[in-house]
């Protein structure tokens, strides 16, 4: 006796969604929420999206959404603004 098979589904048609998000990069609304976390911690290291890396003190204007990163060590500073970021590791 002929056993029976489903069919497999469909294959469905990708969407276009405007929040959808490249592999590897956090929403606004993640990066901020890290940033306001970040801020007390005696260091930071952002990952920007052109891929550099800055690790050090951060100060953040959580109104302006726009911040800086220090590194003594290096003697470097880094403005940035929350769409810059990629991610932020405590």
């Amino acid at each position: 006796m002929p056993t029976q098979r489903t069919p497999p589904p469909a294959p469905t048609a990708p969407t276009a969604d405007k929040n959808a998000r490249r592999p590897g990069k956090s929403s606004p609304e993640r990066i901020y929420n890290l940033l306001m976390k970040a801020r007390t911690a005696n260091e930071v290291t952002l990952h920007f999206e052109n891929n550099r890396v800055v690790s050090g003190a951060l100060i953040f204007n959580e109104f302006k959404g726009t911040g800086r990163i220090i590194n003594v060590d290096l003697e470097i500073s880094v403005d940035f603004a929350v769409e810059d970021l990629r991610d932020v590791r405590l």
